[in-house]
């Protein structure tokens, strides 16, 4: 390689680890003063939104928030309000989602149906009706390195001039069901509309870390620490089908049952895995009963272990097949997988044969485990 090639391929590795090293931590916060920074987002609308897009406004509202953040959620109605209590030329609200989806873990969608992807973020404006626009950040977080949030939700208010004119957070009181004693995005908003001095400029954010792409390592070794989890299948006789059936305990249950000859069973086995990471901190547990014969055990363990199921498998001792079914569920017409969601004292709260829509049994999850304060009324 020429030399002046060789220096030119230095400088870009160079550039490369600062980059990264800049990535790996919070960036600058955007100071009170400055001209706010472009963007080409995409909108969960269909639309690509940009800065010149709502230069009609007056004033200019940009928060960053994201799909599964309790604190996040709690501000939905909130924000919404806010955007609708004023007419589109004096105030827009612009809300962007930045969290890189790969750096979010399972474990920490604990209080939500849904993550942060962009597919999710269409599926979260819908539900709650959101009257603003929703942008998606996540893939290169190029807006969130040029603003700087901390946190969600994070506001960022801009004059007409769009220089920034209060930063922090939405009010004092993140409970959506406590009066605030100090509003203070609205409150800037209004000096901003009166042509008056925003009162407080800056205030501390509070909410769940940015999702920065370099804490996608840390995504992957909660991953690893999963997979090294110890793996187990137990015989279970009827008496004790009946109880788990039951469900005497106090969490939340979702009894599968499948066979590793069943194909579709095979195909959404997975999600179960998924659904215990995300929901196992509270108190919610995936159990699994096969129907394979005791004597496949062995086949049975390799495949549980393939899949990481580290939650409660069960091997039926039984050859009453028909039996069975009506020890799990009356209702059930025997057919593999089949899937129900258990509350505790034995009602059935969902019911599914077949393979599983993901979000659907999150939702069922959820409607049972409740949010951290946001019930979506």
């Amino acid at each position: 390689m020429a030399l002046h090639k060789q220096v030119a391929f230095m400088a870009t590795l160079g550039l490369l680890a600062f980059v990264t090293a800049a990535r790996a931590q919070d960036p600058r916060i955007l100071e009170i003063g400055e001209k706010a920074p472009d963007f080409a987002l995409p909108g969960t609308d269909g639309l690509i939104h940009t800065l010149e897009d709502f230069r009609e406004a007056k004033v200019l509202a940009v928060i960053f928030t994201a799909n599964h953040c309790p604190t996040a959620q709690a501000y939905e109605e909130r924000i919404r309000q806010l955007n609708g209590d004023y007419p589109p030329e004096q105030l827009q609200v612009v809300a962007i989602s930045s969290n890189h989806p790969g750096a979010v873990c399972p474990e920490e969608l604990g209080y939500s149906d849904l993550g942060d992807t962009f597919e999710e973020m269409k599926i979260r404006a819908s539900d709650r009706a959101f009257n603003f626009p929703y942008l998606y950040d996540g893939d290169d977080q190029e807006t969130a390195l040029a603003y700087g949030p901390t946190a969600t939700p994070h506001v960022f208010i801009f004059d007409e001039e769009r220089k920034l004119r209060y930063r922090g957070r939405f009010d004092d009181t993140e409970d959506p069901y406590k009066e605030p004693a100090s509003r203070d995005a609205r409150d800037a908003v209004e000096a901003l509309l009166a042509g008056e001095p925003v009162p407080v400029e800056t205030t501390k954010a509070f909410g769940c870390s940015m999702k920065w792409i370099s804490k996608a390592e840390w995504r992957r070794q909660l991953d690893e620490q999963w997979k090294e989890k110890p793996v187990e299948v137990k015989l279970i006789g009827e008496e004790e089908l009946k109880e788990l059936v039951s469900n005497p305990g106090n969490k939340l249950r979702l009894i599968n049952v499948w066979a590793t000859w069943c194909g579709p069973c095979i195909i959404e086995f997975p999600e179960l895995v998924k659904l215990q990471r995300i929901y196992g901190n509270r108190d919610f547990q995936v159990v699994s009963v096969t129907t394979d014969d005791p004597s496949l055990e062995d086949k049975v363990r390799a495949f549980l272990e393939d899949k990481h199921a580290a939650f409660d498998n069960y091997m039926v001792e039984t050859d009453d097949r028909y039996g069975f079914i009506e020890l799990i569920d009356p209702v059930w017409q025997g057919n593999l997988p089949y899937t129900m969601l258990v509350a505790p004292g034995g009602e059935v709260v969902y019911r599914h044969a077949g393979i599983i829509d993901s979000l659907e049994v999150k939702k069922a999850i959820i409607a049972r485990l409740g949010r951290y304060y946001a019930d979506d009324r």
